[in-house]
C-alpha cells in the first residue's frame, strides 16, 4: 500500500472514544523509568489492561483471551519497550517482548530460533517478538492512538524508490489505528517518560494528537530544573529514591532536556 493511500485511510478514521487503555510495560526489565511512564499515563483511562515485565510476552497476546480481547478493543495502545528497524528485511522489524532473548546456551545455528544479533551482541528469537509481519494480522479498528515509546520504531526502508511506507507505524495503520506516535532514533528512558506523561496529560484537553505531542515537546525542551521538580511533585510521579535525588540536584535555572535529542525524536503519523 502506498504512503498516500495509507495516510488517507487513517485520516478518514474519526474516533472520539478514548477510554480503553492497553499497554506493554518494560518486558526486558531494563528500563528504569518505564514504570513511572505507564503509571502516570494509565490514570487517564477508565478501562486499563497492562502486561508488566515477564507478562508482556507474545504468548499472552496470542493465547490469553482477556489480553487478546483487550488489545483488539483498546482505544489507546502503548508499548513501553525496546524496538528496532531491520533495514535488510523490514518485515522482521519488531518490538522486543519478554522471553525473546535467547539463552547463551542456545547455539546461533539452532533451527528452533530465528536469530538476530543486536548492537549490544544480544541475540533474540523473532518468533517471540511482535514483528511488522505480525501487525498485519491484527484488527485494531477501535484504536485511536498507538504510541511506540521505544527505539527506532519510526524508521522506514529509505532505499525504496517507490512511494511505499515500510515500517512499524505502517503496520499499526494498516491494522486499523488512526494515529501512531513513534521515535526516529534511540531515545532516553528518563526524558521519554516525562515527555509521554505530559503528552497524555495534554490529550485530556486537546483532540489533535500532533498538537498535544508538539506541546509536550516544547514543554520538555523549555522546562527548568526547578519547574520539573515542582511538576514531578504535583503529579506525584513514582520516582525511586535515587531518581528523586537526581532530579532534586538539577540546577534551578538549567534546562536538562533542552537538546533536541531529548524532545525531538517523536512524531505523529495519521489522523
Amino acid at each position: 500500500m502506498r504512503c498516500s493511500q495509507l495516510l488517507q485511510q487513517a485520516q478518514a478514521r474519526l474516533r472520539s472514544e478514548f477510554n480503553r487503555f492497553f499497554a506493554l510495560q518494560n518486558p526486558a526489565e531494563d528500563l528504569s523509568y518505564t514504570n513511572l511512564e505507564v503509571q502516570a499515563i494509565q490514570k487517564y483511562f477508565q478501562s486499563r489492561h497492562i502486561l508488566i515485565k515477564s507478562d508482556a510476552k507474545k504468548a499472552n497476546l496470542e493465547l490469553n483471551e482477556r489480553s487478546r480481547k483487550s488489545l483488539h478493543t483498546a482505544n489507546c495502545i502503548h508499548f513501553s519497550c525496546h524496538g528496532y528497524f531491520n533495514i535488510v528485511n523490514p518485515l522482521l522489524s519488531a518490538l522486543l517482548l519478554a522471553d525473546c532473548y535467547v539463552p547463551e546456551e542456545c547455539k546461533p545455528n539452532s533451527n528452533y530460533y530465528i536469530h538476530l544479533k543486536l548492537q549490544d551482541n544480544q541475540v533474540i528469537d523473532l518468533q517471540k517478538c511482535l514483528t511488522l509481519a505480525d501487525l498485519f494480522t491484527l484488527n485494531l479498528n477501535k484504536c485511536r492512538l498507538v504510541t511506540l515509546s521505544a527505539c527506532e520504531t519510526g524508521l522506514t526502508d529509505f532505499r525504496s524508490l517507490s512511494d511505499e511506507y515500510i515500517g512499524l507505524p505502517s503496520g499499526f495503520l494498516i491494522a486499523g489505528a488512526s494515529v501512531v506516535v513513534n521515535s526516529l532514533w534511540v531515545v532516553s528512558d528518563s526524558s521519554t517518560a516525562f515527555l509521554m506523561a505530559k503528552f497524555y496529560e495534554n490529550l485530556q484537553n486537546q483532540t489533535s494528537v500532533a498538537i498535544a505531542l508538539n506541546q509536550a515537546q516544547l514543554w520538555l525542551r523549555d522546562i527548568t530544573g526547578a519547574k520539573l521538580w515542582q511538576w514531578i511533585q504535583e503529579k506525584q510521579l513514582p520516582l525511586d529514591p535515587t531518581q528523586k535525588l537526581h532530579f532534586r540536584r538539577i540546577p534551578t535555572n538549567s534546562k536538562p532536556f533542552q537538546h533536541p535529542f531529548h524532545w525531538a525524536a517523536f512524531c505523529a503519523i495519521g489522523q
